[in-house]
């Protein structure tokens, strides 16, 4: 015997009589276990409601839902009337969008203990979660009336305001938050964002610098505020904010990168490239610093150590689509467009519902007369949502180039509904009509572009027998 206990090893035993020292200590800890062994036998034990609150929010803890339940079953029927089970069992409810079953179960805590906070609180959420946002708020107002600390209940109805899009009222909450606790930063957040809709700046830097006045080290409020003061031009206010940040806290990453991306916007591209190598050292790299890396660089003219830096940034983040985009187009501009091509394609294996890399592709094939390939890029592109002039064009223009008449017609009128005024698709269509032998419905769009007889011109490689009638 001795033996084998040497051989578990005197650390892992002396943590395993910890583990079991701590469990039974922890009043959770010893009714879950209670609880756990109950459950392995028929015989029923008796908790009382505490230990079944205490148990199932553990289990709740832990995400074990249906232990939860299990633990609330039992728990109400020993305490059928308990408020505090009864609640946990309707959150459980809303949580589950079982709202009807939730309603039930707060009318009986309603007769039960009128005016309760917390059934006020639970409606509330059920209109909340139901897009009902006006009334949470009346459900939000009661509540506030009972109780004793109002600083949740603001928090809630901020957030039921901001849902509703009512910034003026949201600020008003959040303002109210933030005057009880200056370093709430979620309601920090809430409020600047509720300024920005408002395009109120202003009020937005009067915020930041009432928090600051109290915690002159606040990192959060310096790096709001230089973000603010870029955005309204003020550049070296907003330099100064950074820097401010910086000394608060030099492992700020989010400061760095904002400071980065300022000194870009300065043309002050060594000193932005520097900002974001402190960026990379500050926490794990990510693919962004090594994008605007990449973009500075090859804005200096270091083309190989542009794209090197590009390159890094897509196998750190095969689905950043800025950075493969950065390297097609840099490859356009060297007029290498199979290898502008190749970047494509593997951007669209790590990215296959990117418009814009959709979009690319059928561009490039289209400039190469790829044109069965480029039909194949834009109805992928339009299909995920790019509906710009310029993609139908090329997308009905390589069906033309294909002489394939009837689905260029079939995609013009398509465009048509999206641009039914323009000269450039209704010349198509009726071209089209035309090359069918309708004549009459292609005579249907002259009004379009009959003034325009340059428009004729210009379609008279793919239509040399489209006649006009002014």
């Amino acid at each position: 015997m001795e033996g084998q206990l040497w051989g578990i090893g005197l650390s892992t035993l002396v943590q395993t009589k910890k583990s079991m020292y701590d469990e039974f200590s922890d009043p959770a800890g010893a009714s879950v276990i209670k609880f756990e062994q109950m459950l392995k036998t028929d015989k029923i034990q008796y908790f009382d409601a505490q230990e079944f609150e205490t148990i199932t929010q553990h289990y709740l803890d832990n995400g074990q839902n249906n232990m939860a339940k299990r633990a609330l079953k039992l728990g109400l029927e020993q305490h059928p009337n308990n408020i505090e089970l009864l609640l946990v069992k309707s959150e459980l409810f809303v949580f589950d969008s079982e709202f009807s079953e939730a309603e039930s179960l707060l009318n009986l805590v309603d007769q039960l203990s009128p005016q309760n906070e917390e059934v006020f609180l639970q409606r509330a959420n059920i209109h909340s979660k139901r897009k009902e946002h006006q009334e949470a708020i009346a459900m939000l107002n009661r509540a506030l009336l009972l109780t004793e600390d109002p600083l949740d209940v603001w928090s809630l109805l901020g957030m039921e305001y901001l849902l509703a899009e009512n910034y003026e009222a949201a600020a008003k909450y959040f303002k109210l938050c933030l005057k009880e606790t200056p370093l709430d930063y979620q309601s920090l957040y809430n409020i600047l964002y509720c300024f920005e809709h408002l395009e109120k700046p202003q009020e937005a830097i009067f915020i930041l610098n009432e928090v600051l006045e109290e915690y002159p080290y606040c990192e959060v409020a310096w790096h709001q505020l230089g973000k603010i003061y870029t955005q309204t031009k003020r550049y070296e206010e907003a330099l100064s904010a950074y820097e401010f940040a910086l000394i608060s806290d030099d492992t700020f990453t989010g400061a760095y990168v904002e400071k980065g991306k300022l000194l870009e916007q300065l043309g002050r591209l060594n000193e932005a490239i520097e900002n974001y190598q402190i960026a990379m050292q500050t926490s794990d790299p990510g693919g962004y610093a090594y994008h605007r890396i990449g973009v500075c660089h090859l804005q200096l003219g270091n083309k190989q150590l542009g794209v090197n830096f590009l390159k890094e940034s897509i196998h750190l983040e095969p689905h950043f689509e800025k950075s493969w985009m950065g390297l097609i187009d840099f490859f356009l501009k060297e007029n290498n467009n199979e290898k502008a091509l190749y970047y494509c394609k593997k951007g669209l294996q790590a990215n296959e519902d990117s418009v814009q890399l959709w979009k690319k592709n059928g561009e490039i094939h289209y400039s190469m007369k790829h044109y069965s390939e480029a039909d194949y890029a834009y109805e992928n592109t339009v299909a995920l949502g790019n509906y710009e002039l310029e993609s139908w064009i090329q997308w009905i223009d390589s069906l033309l180039h294909l002489q394939e008449w009837n689905k260029a017609l079939k995609i013009g009128l398509q465009a048509r509904e999206f641009y039914p005024e323009t000269a450039s698709i209704a010349i198509r269509v009726a071209g089209c009509y035309h090359t069918l032998g309708k004549k009459d419905e292609s005579q249907y769009f002259n009004r379009a572009f009959s003034k325009d007889q340059s428009l004729v011109a210009q379609m008279a490689h793919f239509f040399p027998n489209l006649v006009v009638k002014s």
